[in-house]
């Protein structure tokens, strides 16, 4: 924890925060088309740097990403747009004010928190080697891609039904697979589709993961 002028600072873990577009939009929840919109609308003044050639959004910037989100459909651009200067120019204000309005920071800096907790548990379970596919980010100890992983639960499939089929994955590992994906996207381009899938399917079915037999 810091202090200043004998105050907790509620922002505390999060003053010292530098993520990219795409660590920030993992750790708010932000869509990161929104991210770059909140960014170019000039909301976060002040705390968005260039570093390497890439936009990084510092300190309580995250917390006036994850407010911007949040009133966007509530106020007006010019209401938000003060709200979110005030709440970002102080580490040491909870409550922000545009009268009438109060805006209570702390479960939104808690939000941030939380994402940013995530965010590093799942850095630490990846490991990159370049004798092992390639150098792609595999769960440490595996052979078992992040992304493929990650995957599987945006089309649907349970952290349950995955953990059954690689049971040398955690439901913890599992679970923060799309929060890794979302901070570091798979790199190239995507890969190109055959060209039997242009073609329309003489028969199909779906096969849930949780219908087919764990592994031996």
């Amino acid at each position: 924890m810091f202090h200043r002028f004998g105050r907790i600072i509620f922002m505390a873990g999060i003053g010292s925060e530098a993520l990219t577009a795409n660590e920030a939009a993992s750790v708010t929840r932000v869509p990161l088309k929104q991210v770059h919109r909140i960014i170019d609308a000039g909301l976060l003044h002040g705390h968005v740097e260039m570093r390497r050639g890439s936009r990084v959004i510092v300190g309580s910037g995250l917390v006036g990403l994850r407010l911007a989100w949040l009133t966007a459909e509530m106020l007006t651009p010019t209401a938000r747009r003060r709200i979110v200067a005030r709440a970002i120019a102080s580490e040491v204000a909870s409550v922000v004010s545009d009268d009438p309005l109060k805006v209570d920071l702390r479960p939104i800096a808690a939000q941030v928190k939380t994402g940013l907790a995530r965010l590093r548990k799942a850095k630490a379970m990846v490991s990159y080697d370049a004798d092992v596919l390639r150098g792609q980010p595999v769960f440490a100890g595996t052979r078992v891609l992040v992304h493929d992983i990650a995957d599987m639960i945006a089309n649907g499939d349970t952290p349950e039904a995955i953990h059954s089929a690689y049971p040398q994955l955690a439901l913890d590992q599992i679970g923060l697979a799309p929060d890794y994906a979302a901070a570091y996207p798979r790199r190239g381009r995507p890969p190109l589709k055959p060209a039997w899938r242009s073609k329309p399917a003489r028969s199909s079915r779906i096969v849930r993961l949780d219908d087919l037999p764990a592994a031996s």
